[in-house]
């Protein structure tokens, strides 16, 4: 199946919003999910760190994550953020029709 969800962190809600509004108005997506403090621990530079973000889950088409990875790197704060993809093993015919009407044509 060709939809993907998309999963990346960001260190503040304001930041999520900012990454998911762009994305929107190109069409990048057809919608997003923003989860506010979520608790993290991760290696980063040889050291075990603990925070708080905020995760954002947006759906979309595989063809646009290349476009929608330049975007988030552009508007997002980390050296490194969190940009990963999982394939829609499956969806109800109506939700994806949705998806596929909201975004970008591919």
């Amino acid at each position: 199946m060709p939809f993907i969800v998309v999963l990346v962190t960001t260190p503040s809600e304001n930041e999520a919003l900012k990454i998911v509004n762009k994305l929107l108005e190109e069409k990048l997506i057809a919608c997003a999910n923003i989860i506010e403090k979520v608790h993290s621990k991760f290696w980063w530079h040889k050291k075990v760190e603990d925070s708080y973000e905020s995760l954002v889950i947006m759906k979309t088409h595989s063809k646009l994550f290349n476009e929608l990875t330049r975007t988030v790197k552009k508007l997002h704060s980390y050296e490194v953020p969190e940009i990963i993809a999982l394939s829609i093993a499956q969806g109800s015919a109506s939700y994806l029709d949705w998806i596929r009407a909201s975004i970008r044509k591919v």
